[in-house]
């Protein structure tokens, strides 16, 4: 008959230890790489506002992800932040499609 082979007391003791400190291992690389999430905010910052203009001036290519990221909001709020400063004319739009576009600064 085929199939695998019992193993003996011996061997599944030592096969447990060997996974026990790998586990063990797991667990602490994995300790010091969780960060607290921060919840994101729905609100966009006041596109009028001269430190936002400031903030976004020295990024050099405007997304919804790049501007999402740096102000810790969320991508739509991002998106309407972009669309009101396009508005207003603080920025431009160079390219983009209905799923991205793409800002620069004046």
């Amino acid at each position: 008959m085929g199939g695998k082979k019992k193993l003996s007391l011996k061997q599944m003791e030592r096969m447990q230890g060997r996974k026990d400190e790998e586990d063990k291992k797991k667990k602490e690389k994995s300790a010091p790489a969780s960060k607290e999430k921060k919840p994101l905010s729905i609100v966009p910052p006041d596109p009028k506002s001269e430190k936002i203009i400031g903030e976004l001036k020295k990024m050099r290519v405007l997304t919804p992800y790049a501007v999402a990221s740096r102000f810790n909001i969320r991508i739509s709020a991002a998106k309407d932040l972009l669309e009101q400063l396009e508005e207003n004319g603080t920025i431009q739009l160079v390219s983009g499609n209905h799923n991205i576009k793409i800002y620069k600064t004046d």
